[in-house]
Formats: C-alpha cells, structure tokens, sequence
C-alpha cells in the first residue's frame, strides 16, 4: 500500500478556495486498485476552465513529458528516475488521475548529451505542448534545458541534490541543494570523524566543479586543508593515477563526487590500490553514489564509504516500506532506490497538489500554487515547497553496507531550509 497525504499550504479562505484546493487529502491504494478519492464536484472540471493555454489537456487526459538519459554514461543513474516517475503517474492514474483526468506520458531520451537535452525539452514543450516535464538528471543538463524551459514557460520537475546558486520561476528542485548536501555533510565529517584535510575528486562539469568550490570554501572557512584536487571527463575509467596521488597525499577525507558510469572504475580501483575504506584511513564521503550506482559498482567495493544525502532506501519508516514495496512489485525484486529515484517520485505528486491547488493545469497558476505544497507522507518523511522552489528537507549520512544498501548513521533533527545563494559561497 502507497499512502500519500499532502496539504496546499495555504489558508485563504475564500470561496474559490475552498472549491478549488484540497485542504487534505489522505489517498489510500494499492497499485491498480482505487480505495479512496476525492469526490469533489470540480474532480473533472470542463477543459476550458483549466487549460487556458493550449497545453495537451483534453476532457480525459493530460499529457506530461519524461526526460532522462535511458542511452549513455548517465544512464546507470538516471533511469531509476524514469521508473519512479512512472511508477507515481501509475499510481495517480489508479486513484483517478490530476482534475478527473488521466496523466499520459511522453518520453524523450537525453542520451547523455546536453545538446540532446535542450533539443527534446523544445520538442516536449512546443510540439507536444505537455503540462510539465520531469527529468534531467546532471546539472548540465539542467542548465542546457533552463533557457528553453523558460523561453516556451514550461515546468520542469528536476530531482537531482545539485550544487545551488540557482533559482527559477520553471523550476520545481526535488533534490537537495548545497546548504542541505554539501556544507552539512562536511560539518558532520569535521564534527563527529575530527577531519582535517581533504582531497577533492570529481567529473568535469558544472555540478561536480561547483560542488568542491562550495566544498573547499567550507572547509577553509573551518580552518581545515584541502590537499588535493582533480576533475575527470564524463565516463572515465582510469583513476590510478590520482588514487597514487591521495595515496602519496593521505588525507583524512576523500570527498567524491564522480558520476554515473566512471563510478564502477573509480571504487573497483581503488580497492584494487589497497585502500580498505571500512578503515576509515582515508575516510571517503560521497554526494554522487545513490543505491543505483553501488549495483554496477558493487557493495563489496564501496563497503565503508559515507554518503551525504536526504533519503536511503534503508529509511525505516511506513511511508518508504510502502513505497519501497510498490517500487519492486512494479520493477522488480532485485531492485534498488536511490536518493534521486525518491526526488524523481515527489515529482508527480507535487505537480498533481499544485494543480489540484489552482484548480488549472496553466503554468502560471502552478507557479502561484506551488509554494507552501507539502508531502506529509513521502518515502524519506515530510518535504514542504519553499518560495525559492526548493524542497525543505533533512540532511543524512549514511554508511555504505557490503549488500549494497546504506545504514543510516546520522539525521539532521530539523528540517533544513533550502538556501540556493549561500552569502561567501558564490
């Protein structure tokens, strides 16, 4: 069973309000069969009144776009994000779908290029006119997709923890930013493991270069060293080298934050090399290795490692037993969820309570609605939409287990308010 329960937020008490706005909704179902939904009189609204712009929204469905890379390097990453977004359209459609209409989808491959990604986005918005679009998974592919999403005003659903330092009107992030990710984790590594010196390693691009630029002012601001650093082109597979080097370095941290493909290389060698992480000397942390990666990686070559992250498929709690359940009865038994396959779930659902909020699938409504959203019932627990379109969230570490799952170590006790512009790290 997926129960989900999301509140708008809002208190107006005016009398659209109160035909147009769900003030709770508790949806109880098993996938494929309705237990409980709204019978409000505005459930299936005439076209005209919520679909003022052209979008594909008919008397009985409405149109969506997916799009991630399913081809290329990104793709060991990004497609439990496809599974998840459509494992939640299934499950809105069973309980009757977005304003009495059932959620179709369009799927676009980004194949792990950029240009592919601006190139399809335009495709989802101008010529199939979708409603929203839930995808990218790079921040590359974010900011390739930004100007088209923003140009044709569609709305993108991006679920990946980035590096921050952005903040749009057509985007809702799902994901952590650097406030929540990057600067937490570090103060947990410092606090609770005394570490005084790091080695900054990551792919070549945008997020991962941000990333350790919010990382080493961080760390220097802590008074602390960072003794080495070094980027790699997406898909690499040779890392002797610089493993030699953070082996010459011996730094208290390695902090990692190598994508997709390069993953499996990176850790299979540096077992290779002698490093026993369950030693803790080096320590490695990680804000790139989901549960996803670790299947092609394996448990029995990251055991020992931390991660930084909002969410673990290990999360003990009803609303990810639930979820967890209805993944693998959808995908299978052998399947694992990572922290962006749960970002990439939100998804879906916060689209549906902004729609249901405005009563209209019109993007400028969304946008107005979106703020003070709220999902009481997601798998890692509780997230709320900020004004800034960022989700408030909880900051975790978890431990690197050799089944490939991780073991939650620590959880912040509040939520932490997102920050995308943190003032001295831009």
């Amino acid at each position: 069973m997926c129960i989900f329960n999301y509140e708008s937020g809002s208190r107006d008490n005016s009398p659209v309000f109160k035909r147009r706005s769900f003030i709770k909704t508790l949806i109880a179902f098993p996938l494929g069969l309705i237990l409980a939904s709204s019978t409000l009189s505005w459930a299936n609204p005439p076209t005209s009144e919520v679909n003022t712009t052209g979008l594909a929204v008919t008397d009985d469905t409405v149109t969506v776009g997916i799009l991630h890379s399913v081809t290329g390097t990104m793709a060991i990453s990004e497609t439990g994000s496809v599974q998840a977004e459509k494992l939640a359209i299934d499950q809105i459609n069973a309980m009757g779908g977005v304003l009495g209409r059932k959620i179709e989808y369009i799927q676009e491959d980004g194949a792990s290029d950029w240009p592919t990604f601006a190139e399809k986005s335009k495709k989802l918005l101008v010529n199939d006119k979708v409603a929203a679009v839930f995808g990218c998974w790079t921040s590359a592919s974010r900011k390739a997709v930004l100007p088209v999403f923003e140009q044709y005003n569609g709305m993108l659903y991006y679920p990946t923890f980035y590096e921050g330092l952005e903040q749009s009107p057509n985007v809702i992030y799902t994901g952590q930013e650097a406030t929540q990710q990057i600067i937490a984790g570090i103060d947990w590594v410092v606090k609770e493991k005394g570490a005084k010196t790091f080695y900054l390693l990551g792919s070549d691009y945008i997020w991962p270069r941000t990333s350790n630029k919010i990382a080493r002012k961080h760390i220097e601001k802590l008074g602390l060293k960072v003794v080495g650093e070094e980027y790699y082109p997406l898909g690499h597979t040779q890392f002797n080298s610089v493993i030699n080097k953070i082996k010459l370095k011996k730094p208290d941290v390695i902090y990692a934050i190598v994508v997709g493909g390069s993953n499996v290389a990176f850790y299979k060698q540096l077992k290779a090399a002698g490093i026993d992480l369950t030693k803790e000397k080096p320590l490695l942390l990680t804000i790139s290795v989901t549960e996803d990666e670790i299947l092609g990686i394996g448990g029995e070559n990251i055991e020992g490692a931390y991660a930084a992250m909002k969410y673990f498929q290990s999360l003990d709690n009803p609303n990810n037993q639930a979820f967890v359940q209805a993944f693998k009865d959808k995908w299978g038994q052998d399947i694992v969820i990572g922290d962006v396959t749960q970002a990439a779930y939100l998804g879906p659902w916060l689209w549906k309570a902004a729609v249901e909020k405005a009563g209209s699938f019109d993007i400028d409504k969304i946008r107005a609605a979106s703020p003070g959203i709220e999902l009481t019932t997601a798998p890692e627990g509780y997230v709320r939409i900020h004004e800034n379109h960022h989700l408030w969230s909880k900051t975790r570490v978890g431990l690197a287990q050799k089944d490939g799952q991780y073991k939650v170590v620590y959880e912040s006790e509040e939520l932490i308010e997102p920050n995308p512009f943190p003032v001295g790290y831009q």
